[in-house]
């Protein structure tokens, strides 16, 4: 993980391999934007000018280097675009600082240390600029080797920048600390949904999923209960145990508990963990396989986000459901047309096994309105209809009632995460009728993300506020590395859910 430290070194000062600031777009060409004093002053205020010359606009995520002014302990400047230039009197939003430092830090990856001084002018532009940073100094290398099956040396290019240094700060300033905590924690626990969301899966089974989950929860002092299939099948979770029943890696539910104890709410956040989805006997076609080891990226937030909590001492209580299981097809797996009866009683005819993941969901939920807990969020990557709906970057936002809705879509903006709220026509419940069971398992094609959310919604417990995010999207980004997000896994949904539990704490849910 890379290291944070808050300073009041000058830039010229600060030993590090570059200095970075920031650069907007003015009317009249870039503009060097505050923070960045000292090295403007070194070029005798020409600095944009400078940039101009090589080619720089200011514009978002736009990254230039060029070598230090004489006397600087840094060799290089790396000036990142910060996009349009702020109106007077107002200042960059917090995305947009998130984003440029995690350009920044990309563009860094194999340096010892990076000095920031980017735009702050409180706690909050510090806390951004941190987490942006953390967030974009990130990269998977696990599986990588010098050829010769030995793990690449941690100096190599493709290594996380390994110290971020926040200059323009107060590091004994409550406030700056506090933001710094928060940034190291959130970075920390979004960097390990994305090493989960990476790691293939012949490596990540539903039980070694439900293992990692165990020793997060030891290292950060939460209560863990793992259900096996043997525990499943005896206690009636009839959508977990069909979805796994094809596979040789048989399922499991993974119940994770932080409290306390001066809490006066309880979330309860259930992730769909399916770690390998091939469909089942519903089989995808090909070209839709290779990057299903990520459908169990709501799980991973769901992990991430408990323990964020546990790390943060949130003043609330929170649990987290994973609904951990692994689609194939076999001569044991659920066959199109099988009915099953899920841990609620309802019993569910099977039109489609790749519409597994609100099976396996569908028990969680019920399992963790039991509990009666004041809201219940869901983070899954649910259905290719609302990839096309919204894109790659936006997650769905549905609820039972537009006030949670409107909540969680406006908190998650507030965490940085693009959503957007969409509806539930009641209409389209009825597609989902059944000639011999309570419900099929899918409706109508058209409005189909509409339609699995209306399935979910059937398994929540009554008087519970409920919201169903569809991550199926941004969870897993194929194209090039962009702002503070990276090829692969991304952890999408992560940070909305621990700004919730952090309105939750502070009575600011609704």
């Amino acid at each position: 993980m890379t290291a944070l430290t808050l300073s009041t070194s000058s830039a010229a000062s600060l030993r590090a391999d570059a200095i970075v600031i920031g650069v907007a777009k003015g009317e009249k060409g870039p503009v060097v934007a505050s923070g960045a004093e000292d090295v403007d002053k070194a070029f005798d205020g020409k600095l944009a000018a400078v940039l101009e010359t090589l080619g720089a606009s200011g514009g978002e995520g736009e990254v230039t280097k060029l070598p230090a002014p004489s006397g600087f302990k840094a060799p290089v400047v790396l000036a990142v675009g910060l996009g349009e230039k702020p109106g007077k009197g107002e200042s960059f939003d917090a995305d947009t600082l998130r984003r440029a430092a995690g350009a920044a830090a990309r563009a860094l990856s194999g340096s010892a240390k990076g000095a920031f001084a980017l735009p702050v002018t409180d706690a909050a532009d510090a806390s951004a600029v941190a987490e942006g940073a953390l967030l974009g100094a990130y990269s998977f290398t696990a599986y990588r080797t010098d050829g010769n099956g030995k793990k690449k040396a941690a100096d190599d290019k493709s290594a996380p920048l390994a110290e971020v240094a926040l200059l323009g700060t107060k590091p004994r300033d409550k406030a700056f600390k506090a933001a710094a905590e928060r940034a190291t924690a959130l970075a920390a626990e979004v960097n390990r949904a994305r090493d989960l969301v990476n790691t293939p899966s012949n490596d990540l089974t539903p039980a070694s999923f439900a293992a990692a989950a165990q020793s997060a929860a030891k290292e950060h002092g939460l209560k863990a209960e793992v259900l096996d299939e043997k525990a499943l099948i005896k206690g009636g979770y009839g959508g977990l145990v069909g979805v796994g029943k094809g596979s040789e890696n048989p399922p499991r539910l993974v119940k994770l508990s932080y409290t306390h104890p001066k809490a006066k709410q309880h979330l309860a956040f259930v992730g769909k963990g399916i770690t390998y989805d091939s469909g089942g006997i519903s089989l995808k076609p090909a070209g839709h396989n290779e990057t299903m080891k990520c459908d169990m990226s709501g799980a991973a937030a769901v992990l991430g986000a408990v323990v964020a909590a546990s790390r943060l001492g949130l003043r609330v209580n929170v649990t987290g459901w994973l609904a951990l299981a692994e689609n194939m097809p076999s001569g044991s797996a659920t066959r199109p047309g099988d009915v099953l009866r899920m841990y609620s009683g309802k019993t569910v005819e099977v039109l489609n096994t790749d519409a597994e993941g609100r099976l396996v969901m569908a028990d969680a939920l019920t399992r963790a309105s039991e509990e009666k807990p004041d809201a219940i969020v869901d983070v899954a990557t649910l259905t290719g209809a609302m990839v096309v709906a919204l894109g790659n970057r936006t997650f769905a936002v549905m609820a039972n009632t537009d006030a949670f809705r409107d909540t969680v879509h406006e908190t998650a903006l507030e965490a940085g995460e693009q959503s957007w709220p969409m509806p539930m026509p009641k209409e389209l419940r009825k597609s989902m009728d059944s000639p011999v069971a309570d419900m099929a398992n899918i409706g109508e094609r058209a409005g189909g993300g509409l339609v699995a959310g209306l399935f979910l919604q059937e398994f929540v417990g009554e008087g519970i506020d409920w919201a169903h995010l569809d991550i199926a999207g941004p969870a897993f980004h194929e194209s090039a590395p962009f702002g503070y997000t990276p090829k692969g896994g991304t952890g999408s949904g992560l940070r909305t859910l621990v700004r919730l539990a952090e309105r939750a704490a502070g009575g600011d849910l609704g």
